[in-house]
C-alpha cells in the first residue's frame, strides 16, 4: 500500500526529491536521502536554522517523522548530516525544486520577478571561496518561489539568469508570464531567452545602458502628453505620501537600429516604452526619482505599473523574510554543496509554510511548526491529521 495515497502534496515532494542522486554505496545506507531531505525541511520549517537544530528537533518529534517515513535507525547525527548536505549536487536538487513548484502550482504565474540575492557569512577566505549568491525566480502575485540559479564564484548575475530561465522553460513556468528584472539584465541575449520560452520582458534601463536611457528620457521630456497612455498612484503612510506617475508609449518606431536588417530593433519584440516619476514627501522634505524601462508586451500605463511594482515583492516577500526570518545572513554553511543545498531547503519550506489560511506570521507559522506536529501536518499534507 502506498504510505502517500491520501498525501498528495507531501508524496509530490517526496518523488521530486527522489531525483536527486545518492552517490553513497546503497548496501551501506543507514539513513535514507528522502528521510533526510524530510528531515531537513520539517526542521527548517519548524524554526530549525541549522543542522544541530534540526537534529535535536528530529529526536524530539521521530514519532511524527514516522508517520511518514520508516525511519528505522532513528535521526543521523549533525555531522553526518552536515556531510550529505555537503555532497548532494545542487543542480539536480535545484532541477527538482523547480518541478515540484510547477507541479504544485500548475497555473502559470502573471508576473516573475527574477533578482539575486548574497548570503553573506556563507564565504571561505581560507580557499578563497566568494559566498553564495543565488538568482531567483519568485511569483511576484502567488509570493511562490519558482526556481533558482547559483552564480559561479566571481561571476555575475547575468551568466545565472540565462540557466535559470532554461530550467523554468523547461518545467513550463514561463507560459505568458511577464518576467521583471533589474538593469543588470537589460541586454538583448536575455531579451530573447524570455521570448524565445514564450513569455514577455520589462526591463529596468539604468545608467549601465547610458545611450538607450538618454534616448527614452528625451522622449518623454519632449512627447506631449496626450501622446503617451498614463496612471496616476498613490500611496500614503509611515509618515510619507508617495506619488507614482506612470507613463507609457507604444510608439517606439523612432528606435530601429539596422543592425541586421533595415527596421530591426535592438532588442527583441519590442512594444513599449515607460517613464515612472515617483515622487515622496517627508514633512519639509520632497524627492523626486526617474526610472525607466522597455518591454516586449504593448502593456497599459496602469498594468506596466502593477507589474514594476509588483517586482519589488521579490525583496519584501523573499529576501527579507529569509534574512530576517530564516536568518539566511546568519548561515556559516561553506564547505561542499551545503549553502547552496539548504539554500533550496528554505525555499521548499517557505512554500510550505505560505499555504496556511491562517493570519499568523511566517515568523509565528514556524514557531507554532515547531510546537504543534498538527500544524506541522497540515502545512505538509494540506489537511488536518
Amino acid at each position: 500500500m502506498d504510505t502517500f495515497s491520501e498525501k498528495p502534496r507531501l508524496r509530490s515532494l517526496l518523488t521530486h526529491c527522489s531525483a536527486v542522486t545518492d552517490v553513497r554505496e546503497q548496501w551501506r545506507v543507514a539513513y535514507p536521502l528522502r528521510e533526510v531531505l524530510l528531515l531537513v525541511v520539517c526542521g527548517t520549517i519548524a524554526s530549525c536554522d541549522d543542522y544541530d537544530d534540526i537534529v535535536e528537533w528530529g529526536e524530539a518529534h521521530l514519532g511524527f517523522l514516522q508517520r511518514f517515513l520508516p525511519y528505522h535507525h532513528g535521526i543521523p547525527c549533525p555531522d553526518w548530516l552536515r556531510t550529505l548536505m555537503n555532497r548532494i549536487d545542487p543542480g539536480l536538487f535545484s532541477a527538482c525544486f523547480v518541478s515540484w513548484a510547477r507541479e504544485w502550482r500548475p497555473d502559470a504565474p502573471q508576473f516573475i520577478a527574477i533578482d539575486g540575492k548574497t548570503s553573506r557569512r556563507s564565504h571561505d577566505r581560507a580557499t578563497g571561496k566568494a559566498a553564495l549568491h543565488l538568482v531567483s525566480a519568485f511569483a511576484t502575485n502567488e509570493r511562490l518561489v519558482l526556481g533558482q540559479e547559483a552564480v559561479a564564484d566571481h561571476g555575475c548575475e547575468q551568466d545565472a539568469i540565462p540557466a535559470l530561465l532554461e530550467r523554468l522553460a523547461a518545467a513550463g513556468a514561463l507560459g505568458s508570464a511577464i518576467v521583471t528584472i533589474d538593469a543588470i539584465a537589460c541586454n538583448p541575449s536575455i531579451a530573447a531567452d524570455i521570448t524565445d520560452a514564450g513569455a514577455d520582458y520589462v526591463l529596468a534601463v539604468k545608467d549601465n545602458q547610458p545611450s538607450l536611457r538618454a534616448e527614452i528620457e528625451s522622449y518623454f521630456t519632449s512627447t506631449p502628453a496626450d501622446e503617451v497612455d498614463s496612471f496616476l498612484d498613490h500611496d500614503k503612510g509611515h509618515g510619507r505620501v508617495e506619488t507614482r506617475r506612470c507613463l507609457v508609449s507604444h510608439n517606439i518606431s523612432w528606435m530601429i537600429s539596422n543592425r541586421r536588417f533595415p527596421g530591426e530593433y535592438r532588442f527583441p519584440k519590442l512594444a513599449a516604452i515607460a517613464m515612472i516619476e515617483a515622487s515622496v514627501e517627508k514633512r519639509d522634505e520632497r524627492t523626486c526619482e526617474r526610472r525607466f524601462y522597455i518591454a516586449s508586451a504593448p502593456l497599459s500605463a496602469e498594468r506596466f505599473a502593477l507589474a514594476v511594482r509588483g517586482h519589488w515583492a521579490i525583496e519584501n516577500s523573499l529576501h527579507w523574510v529569509l534574512d530576517v526570518v530564516f536568518k539566511e545572513d546568519l548561515s556559516r554553511l561553506r564547505k561542499g554543496h551545503g549553502a547552496e543545498n539548504m539554500a533550496i531547503v528554505r525555499h521548499f519550506a517557505i512554500n510550505l509554510v505560505r499555504t496556511a489560511k491562517d493570519r499568523k506570521s511566517i515568523k509565528t507559522r514556524r514557531k507554532a511548526a515547531g510546537w504543534k506536529p498538527e500544524y506541522l501536518h497540515q502545512l505538509l499534507v494540506g489537511s488536518p491529521c
